[in-house]
Formats: structure tokens, sequence, C-alpha cells
């Protein structure tokens, strides 16, 4: 009886794993390198998923959207993991008089960025040429909570630097309001609609790939398509060998969980940090070094 309970609880919450590395390059319909997908199926290794047949060699972000879509609609429970920022730091959120609501922030980010469009750059609404970014901007020096944890993380405004996640959060933002609207409570973005995931139910994350590529062989992968490669294969991996539940499940003060469930969460990051309460910290003074996280 005992053996049998373990089984059931090393059981995978999901039939499938899909990774991908984003780029907020060009334009949503732009064909590009830097966009690569993988999938893992059962206790199969991550295989790289091609675009569909068209004359474009490389995926485009509208087209991973859709894609994206068409898998979550099916009967397989899926785990997601996509690389850039799903959300801002409560200090935009208080800047712009926002509601610390995740839905009504798509909606008004959309319609600031409206990086969705086919013609529309990420450059283009930071130059004023289309959109009203002027009116929806952060500060670099603004960090999410998760980020703060995970150490190396850069800010989601942190444009125009080496290994900034800006760019992609600007451009990938409008695609999660979309598959959102397509696919409604078939999907559950995590932590936003909460941090258990139901049975049975196909699911998005926030990933960092860099936690964890080093730990595993590259083989003559791009290192877009290692990223890309990295997340699927950690997923499945998390979830098949039980951790993955802990990570679903942060080490965060009641007060942390509410911040992260607007800011959201990068899976695969534990927590362990501080907000005020009893060790008197500030938000900007929050402990998090990753040394003493055990990264899967």
């Amino acid at each position: 009886m005992k053996n049998s309970s373990i089984r059931e609880r090393l059981m995978p919450a999901f039939a499938r794993t899909i990774g991908i590395d984003y780029s907020g390059a060009e334009t949503p319909t732009a064909s590009l390198k830097g966009l690569r997908v993988y999938m893992t199926e059962g206790d199969a290794p991550p295989a790289e998923v091609p675009p569909p047949p068209s004359a474009k060699k490389y995926w485009t972000r509208r087209g991973i959207a859709e894609w994206l879509v068409e898998r979550l609609a099916e009967d397989v429970p899926t785990l997601v993991g996509i690389d850039h920022g799903f959300s801002f730091p409560l200090r935009y959120f208080e800047v712009h008089g926002l509601l610390p609501d995740w839905p009504s922030f798509l909606d008004d980010f959309q319609r600031h960025w409206p990086t969705d469009e086919d013609h529309v750059y990420v450059d283009f609404v930071r130059d004023g040429v289309a959109g009203n970014g002027a009116k929806r901007t952060g500060n670099a020096r603004w960090r999410r909570l998760t980020e703060e944890c995970a150490g190396s993380a850069k800010s989601v405004f942190h444009f125009d630097v080496q290994g900034q996640v800006a760019k992609s959060t600007h451009a990938g933002i409008p695609w999660l309001r979309f598959i959102r609207q397509r696919l409604g409570t078939r999907v559950h973005f995590w932590p936003f609609d909460g941090w258990a995931i139901p049975a049975g139910r196909s699911a998005i994350a926030e990933v960092y790939p860099a936690l964890w590529s080093r730990g595993f062989a590259n083989e003559g992968r791009t290192g877009d398509q290692h990223d890309a490669f990295s997340i699927a294969a950690w997923l499945s991996r998390a979830d098949r060998d039980g951790s993955l539940a802990a990570f679903m499940n942060p080490e965060l003060t009641p007060a942390e969980r509410t911040v992260a469930q607007v800011e959201g969460w990068i899976l695969g990051v534990p927590g362990r940090s501080r907000i005020g309460g009893k060790s008197g910290k500030t938000r900007e003074e929050t402990d998090c070094d990753p040394s003493v996280f055990r990264l899967h």
C-alpha cells in the first residue's frame, strides 16, 4: 500500500512539456532565428518543433501563439515554459494608478503597447511611432520580487543591454492575452490563476533558462535552441521526479504571495525572501541569495 501511494504521488501531472526561447526582434510576423520551440511527450527527450510549412524558415511570434492555442485546446495536459516576463513590478501599477489585477493589466498594456499588431516593432512604440508607450513606461531600476530572488535576472524595463529580457517581454505580453482570450479557463496561467494547477489542466509559466541550461549537455545546439531544450527538459524532469510541486509552491510569506500574483513568478525560483515582518527588511532590502537555492 505504501509503495502504491508513493507511485501515485510521483505520477506526472503533465503528458508533455514545451520550452520556448523567445525573441522580441522585428514584428510579430517576422521569421526569427531566435524563436525556438522544443517539446517532450511522455518519457521521450525534448525534440525541436519546426514551424508549420510555409515560405518562412523560422517561427514567428504570431505563429507560436496560434500553435499554442491549438496544442493547449487538445485534451492533453501540457506545461509550457516561456522565457519572458509575464507582468511588471508592483511599482509600475502604483505609478500608473492601475488596479493590482493581472487580466486588467494585460488589456491596459496591449492598448498602450500593441506589439501584437502585424507591422509593429517594440522600438516603434518606444519611439512614439505606434501605440502610446510613453504613458506606460517603467524604470530599469524597478525589479520584481522574483527577479530579486533569482539574483541575475534583469529588470523587465532594462532595454539595450546584453541579456535583456525587456524587449521580449514587451513583445510577448500581448500574446499571453491572445492565448487567454481564445482558451479561457482551459489554460492556467501560473501563478496568476492560482499557485495550484488543477489536475488535468494545461498551464503556462514564466521561466528563466539560465537557471538550468548549464545542467544539460549542449550537443551542438545553438544558444537559442539549447535554452528552449533546457526549459522543456527541466519541466519534464521536475514533473517526473516529484520536485515540480515544490517549485509550484515557493517559500513565500502571505504578503509576498499577494505581490507575486500581480508581478508574476519565475518557475524554478524557490523564494526564501522577506518583505518587512520580523526581519525588519524593506522590499528594497529583500534577502534572496541565489547561492542558497538548490535549483534542479
